[in-house]
């Protein structure tokens, strides 16, 4: 008799099943790559295990016995849902090795992503992220070449023929070292910004394009070169904190050295220096993507309150401003 500890090997009733199927264990080893002697010992042991007699062996081939079919029957079963078992957990194993690609600008990249990606991981079947950072435009061509899975981007010019959802608004600040001129008056006008040689990120930015964009809508279409060509947010802050040359930044990216003097906000009458922070993606979204596209709308909130908390504070500060809102 069967004890509640004694269940019959899955893989030998799987051989059981094969031999009954093609009719001799020789075939019945081809089948499943085993030898002919590994089959024998298979359903020897099964039958010795059970206490009964599965297969008549001739020499004419090998055929189940009565009980020997009731056993397969019974074993279809155990033997499906042993399968399902098995292709579930694969899934499971694929789900957390499978890498999901992300691009994103670089100011959403160091200032947004990272608080997406804590929110992410928090489930532990959660693929992995492989994030790039880029501007706008390389993003852009990340996502219509299929390199990557979802994109982030910060210019005003939507690409059409992608898929795309607002994720987040942000606000541009003109800002300068305490030492500038322009800090007198903590107020320049858009003919004063566009005559004015600044600190700017590469062709292809959203930032350069936003404030393109803005004084173009004020009727300035010439602007002045820029004073020097940096691509990131960090050596444009500290070339301007050094007092080379105003900037046009994210408040997210400058809010901590307003914060701290290290840089003045000025003000421009008239000019809107806001630009949404966009999802862009091709085709039709994957899990992955409305998951992910999920978390940053659950984690909006929590990004609200601590930038309300960081505007009252900088409402204190004489010169600063309020940053970036979802």
């Amino acid at each position: 008799m069967i004890g509640a500890n004694d269940f019959p090997d899955l893989e030998s009733l799987r051989v059981l099943t094969v031999v009954a199927d093609v009719g001799s264990l020789t075939a019945a080893g081809a089948r499943l790559q085993m030898t002919q002697q590994a089959v024998s010992q298979r359903i020897r042991s099964l039958e010795k295990s059970m206490g009964l007699t599965l297969i008549v062996r001739s020499s004419r081939g090998s055929t189940t016995t009565p009980v020997g079919n009731l056993i397969i029957e019974w074993a279809a079963a155990l033997l499906s849902a042993s399968d399902m078992f098995t292709a579930a957990v694969n899934a499971l194993q694929h789900e957390r090795k499978r890498e999901f690609r992300v691009a994103a600008s670089l100011t959403i990249a160091e200032h947004l992503v990272p608080r997406w990606l804590t929110r992410w991981h928090a489930s532990s079947e959660r693929p992995i992220v492989q994030l790039t950072a880029a501007n706008s435009s390389a993003v852009i061509d990340l996502v219509r070449r299929g390199d990557v899975d979802l994109g982030f981007i910060e210019t005003p010019d939507i690409p059409t023929g992608l898929n795309s959802a607002p994720v987040a608004h942000d606000q541009l600040l003109v800002v300068t070292a305490p030492t500038h001129p322009w800090t007198k008056k903590h107020t320049v006008t858009p003919e004063q910004l566009a005559a004015t040689p600044l600190l700017a990120r590469e062709e292809g930015s959203g930032t350069r394009r936003t404030l393109e964009r803005a004084l173009a809508a004020a009727e300035f279409h010439s602007i002045a070169p820029p004073a020097a060509v940096i691509p990131s947010a960090l050596g444009i802050r500290t070339t301007a904190a050094a007092g080379y040359a105003p900037a046009v930044l994210s408040a997210l990216t400058v809010n901590d050295d307003i914060q701290a003097g290290r840089l003045v906000r000025i003000h421009v009458d008239g000019l809107d220096l806001k630009r949404p922070l966009t999802a862009i993606w091709n085709s039709d979204p994957t899990a992955d993507t409305t998951r992910f596209l999920h978390t940053i709308t659950e984690s909006r909130s929590h990004l609200d309150d601590a930038q309300n908390r960081e505007t009252m504070k900088s409402k204190s500060i004489p010169g600063s401003g309020n940053h970036a809102a979802t």
